[in-house]
């Protein structure tokens, strides 16, 4: 991490995780001026270790980090620490590229931008639920299954898709019991999966957790009722860390499963602000690390090709006009690019 940062790139990449990394180090291996903007605060970082990527199965989300900027870095790719505050367009339209303007004062020129921000889990207000989140406290069987195999697991009705939870986790446990909390009791065909699947229903809302030497061991209900877990499942409404984008016209919208709000985009990561990709959890919410990386990539190269049929557009234009003086300046900045850093030019 670092705080030097030019005038101007090809690529602004806003969010510093997987998703930001991977398509920085997809953008610097195609020779393009690249720079991760990260302020430095992961969804994941809770988390003991990275589940379900393979040849990384276990590492800590730091670790991760580290090794994804280092490689950013030997491509040539800049990785700068800061806190995007605005995005605007340039004076001359859709073709004058960005600003991007940071929390400290700082700005810096964009001809495209790829947002792979993440998103913000809003948790249930119970106490204990935040202190204990990413550890016993979890959301997500593909993530956490595996390590809480076998233990008695409590799920807290707390979103849409709660029983769909309680039935997920049954895949790992024998021991599931759902927590209706404030939320009416299931009924019909869901009252009747929960059942032949064995996992039991409690009424009556939680009121905290039970926490014996840093260990959770139970579920406390509101007339004091402690009914013994060693693991909690809860549905977070999840946010976009995105109200940046709202300068562009950019807007979060509710999702469709109700679970919270997301950037919608196309399946290259396009959205429909010209000139701006999304990657990430920032809009798919269910994506984990291996899918948020590969998600990235794939929206660097779409960045990178539209970037190489917009040089290619203007390298004609200038070709039909070889009088044009700005027409020369522009070939012969696309021919020699920016031979000290090793990378293309960055459009002034």
């Amino acid at each position: 991490m670092t705080d030097e940062l030019r005038n101007s790139y090809d690529v602004v990449v806003v969010g510093g995780g997987a998703a930001g990394l991977s398509g920085a180090l997809m953008l610097a291996r195609a020779r393009r001026s690249v720079v991760v903007i990260d302020a430095g605060a992961p969804r994941n970082a809770p988390a003991a270790g990275v589940h379900g990527l393979l040849a990384r199965e276990g590492m800590p989300p730091a670790e991760l980090l580290e090794r994804g900027r280092a490689e950013v870095g030997r491509y040539g790719g800049h990785v700068v620490s800061g806190e995007v505050g605005a995005a605007t367009r340039g004076d001359n339209g859709a073709d004058s590229g960005f600003e991007v303007s940071l929390a400290d004062g700082r700005s810096v020129r964009a001809r495209r931008l790829l947002v792979a921000t993440g998103l913000v889990d809003e948790l249930p207000e119970v106490p204990g639920v935040r202190d204990r989140w990413g550890r016993d406290v979890l959301h997500c069987p593909y993530c956490h299954g595996w390590e809480v195999r076998d233990q008695a697991i409590g799920v807290l009705a707390s979103g849409p898709l709660s029983v769909h939870q309680a039935l997920l986790f049954r895949q790992w446990s024998d021991d599931v019991t759902f927590f209706s909390h404030t939320m009416p009791p299931p009924t019909g065909e869901e009252a009747e999966q929960l059942a032949a699947r064995g996992i039991r229903v409690v009424d009556g809302e939680v009121a905290s957790l039970e926490v014996v030497d840093d260990r959770l061991v139970g579920v406390r209900l509101r007339d004091g009722t402690v009914i013994n877990r060693e693991a909690l499942v809860v549905s977070p409404r999840m946010e976009a860390r995105a109200g940046f984008l709202a300068t562009l016209g950019l807007q979060a919208a509710e999702h469709p499963s109700g679970v919270g709000e997301y950037i919608p985009c196309d399946a290259t990561g396009r959205t429909d602000v010209p000139g701006v990709w999304v990657a990430g959890n920032v809009t798919d919410m269910a994506a984990q690390v291996g899918a948020a990386a590969a998600a990235g990539a794939a929206a660097a190269a779409q960045i990178n090709a539209d970037l190489v049929a917009e040089e290619t557009r203007q390298a004609v234009a200038a070709r039909r006009d070889p009088f044009s003086a700005a027409s020369e300046a522009r070939v012969c900045e696309l021919v020699m690019g920016d031979r000290r850093h090793g990378l293309s030019p960055s459009r002034p």
